[in-house]
């Protein structure tokens, strides 16, 4: 019986081979990838050396180089794959200067085959790209523009072993395209640069002025409608606005909610040159992205659904005035790069629309976040912090103004008779126990509980029995319980696991404190505060409260009154890490 041979044939040998992609395809891909790496926020120099890092995916070449000429006081810049603080020489090293003179010179791109036989490469030049008898280098070069401006140029080497197959011509375009998007990109980084200069220079001018102000008592009080206060620190803010307001500098608002923020950007604006133009508002965390785009900017007639007339924006409205961009510090980083384009260029597109819009608008932005941390998080654009954060404006909290507390309450306390008709005035007793209270909510705080106060009192004077504290009633007594902490040791409001204080009553004439135990029995500690509190750090009361809640952080961040991201970001700031069960 004859045998035969059997073959077992591989499984991939059946597979049909895959067609080669396409080098449009290839050129497009990296054109995308690329793009994201010149659109991330990052120091110039560490992009286009990640430019140049990633080109070599996409092209046969040895070596790339980046070359920025100089310009208007930014120096020249010299880069390629792998550059780090103080390499340049080495990647200038590679740049034959003859030709890239030419290409400055021409505006057009050059190709050399082989760069030892080149007229506009020295044997210098050619042995520094490693060209010998044996080995044989190509080169292309091709300028980098800002408009008709040739500012640089982009270079590439390689080695021609003989089994690759080069199409210069196809080279010289994705070369040219990258070049464009990088010139792009330079020209951004370049007024950012001089802007951020004379920002910060009218902010020093501005820092300077404010530095040399009289002492409060022998300044002049200055009037602004809606802020109430005869307070050092409320007559010192009033002293910087008129100030502030003289300049068209941008403005950020610091300090906690309540605050009076929207207050203080309309005095700026109302002392201002603008005075006569708008004021317009908008809180930038009560919109999502896409609404805060149109609202900002405005939308053509069938940019979207529902789109069904054209309408005008903020900025538009802002024209020639004020526009307050209250909470900027929740704005998603992707839509902080249109608004960054905004503010540096004051000019925009409608969405759905293509026609540019110039306007001549002054930016006063508010937060109660601590954008140093968001920026150091990344969550929060660099360019766009520097370009919002030129004139600086603390706002104290009502805390550290108590002597502030009975006018504010008092004319609280006249706009509810005005509005209810009624005759309702405090007590000295109720003034006192005012003042003793730290309202955490600030001056909304105060005024809520003034209206919440007068609403139930039945007249015709407010005692201190009226007031909820007295009682043990107070709800934001509850959501805002703290331990005492000096003010000015006490951390900044929008920094995680921030506890605020609640002041002791000293028990002034005819007002006795909300039912306290004697001194001999001291209350039992609660779930959300014991007695060994007062003791911990601010790392040891989050331990606690995660040990407590089972290590789930939603429950710790019910005990602590935070919200589970501000316990997420305490945990990383303290370093503790979570446990698993």
């Amino acid at each position: 019986m004859a045998h035969r041979d059997i073959r077992l044939v591989d499984s991939d040998e059946l597979r049909p081979t895959p067609a080669p992609i396409p080098l449009s395809e290839i050129a497009l891909t990296g054109i995308f990838e690329i793009s994201k790496i010149l659109t991330a926020p990052a120091r110039l120099e560490t992009t286009l050396a990640n430019v140049v890092n990633l080109l070599q995916s996409f092209l046969q070449m040895r070596n790339g180089v980046v070359s920025l000429l100089a310009d208007d006081g930014v120096p020249d810049i010299t880069v390629g794959a792998g550059w780090n603080e103080g390499s340049d020489g080495r990647y200038r090293a590679r740049l034959p200067q003859k030709a890239i003179d030419q290409i400055v010179a021409t505006a057009v791109p050059l190709v050399a085959d082989n760069v030892a036989a080149h007229p506009m490469f020295t044997p210098a030049d050619a042995a520094a790209l490693g060209a010998s008898a044996e080995t044989r280098v190509s080169f292309i070069g091709v300028p980098i523009r800002i408009d008709s401006r040739v500012v640089g140029t982009l270079t590439i080497d390689r080695v021609r072993d003989g089994r690759a197959n080069f199409r210069f011509d196809a080279d010289v375009r994705f070369l040219t395209m990258i070049a464009n998007l990088i010139g792009q990109t330079v020209k951004l980084h370049r007024v950012v640069a001089r802007d951020r200069e004379r920002l910060m220079a009218e902010s020093h001018r501005l820092q300077k002025e404010l530095s040399e102000l009289k002492p409060a008592k022998e300044r002049k009080r200055v009037k602004v409608d809606g802020i109430v206060g005869e307070s050092p620190a409320i007559r010192t803010l009033l002293a910087k606005v008129s100030i502030i307001a003289k300049s068209q500098s941008p403005v950020l608002l610091r300090g906690e909610s309540g605050t009076g923020k929207e207050l203080i950007a309309k005095a700026i604006h109302e002392l201002s040159a603008r005075a006569n133009g708008p004021f317009i508002k908008i809180n930038c965390a009560a919109l999502p992205e896409s609404v805060l785009e149109s609202e900002l900017f405005g939308h053509e007639k069938g940019a979207f659904t529902g789109a069904i007339n054209s309408r005008k924006g903020r900025f538009e409205l802002a024209d020639k005035g004020t526009l307050f961009l209250d909470e900027i510090g929740e704005i998603s980083p992707s839509f902080q790069a249109k608004l960054l384009r905004v503010l540096q260029e004051q000019e925009f597109e409608r969405v759905g629309g293509n026609h540019t819009i110039k306007v001549n608008v002054r930016i006063v932005a508010a937060t109660n976040r601590n954008l140093e941390e968001a920026v150091a998080r990344n969550e929060f654009r660099a360019d766009l912090y520097y370009r919002i954060n030129v004139v600086p404006m603390i706002l104290p909290p009502l805390r550290d103004r108590p002597s502030d507390i009975p006018l504010l309450a008092t004319q609280f306390l006249k706009n509810f008779n005005k509005e209810n008709d009624r005759e309702l005035a405090f007590e000295r007793a109720s003034i006192e126990l005012l003042k003793a209270c730290s309202f955490p909510g600030n001056v909304r705080e105060l005024e809520n509980c003034v209206r919440r106060t007068a609403t139930l009192a039945p007249g015709p004077a407010i005692v201190a029995s009226d007031f909820a504290c007295h009682q043990d009633e107070c709800l934001s007594a509850i959501l805002w319980k703290g331990h005492a902490v000096p003010a000015p040791e006490r951390p900044r409001p929008e920094i995680p696991l921030q506890v605020l204080p609640r002041r002791v009553l000293a028990d002034p004439v005819g007002v006795s404190e909300a039912p306290r135990l004697p001194a001999a029995q001291p209350a039992a500690p609660s779930h959300a505060e014991s007695a060994a509190d007062l003791q911990m750090s601010e790392r040891d009361r989050l331990v606690d409260a995660m040990e407590r809640a089972g290590w789930v952080q939603a429950k710790a961040a019910r005990i602590l009154g935070l919200t589970p991201r501000q316990i997420g970001y305490a945990l990383k700031k303290h370093d503790i890490e979570v446990k698993h069960f």
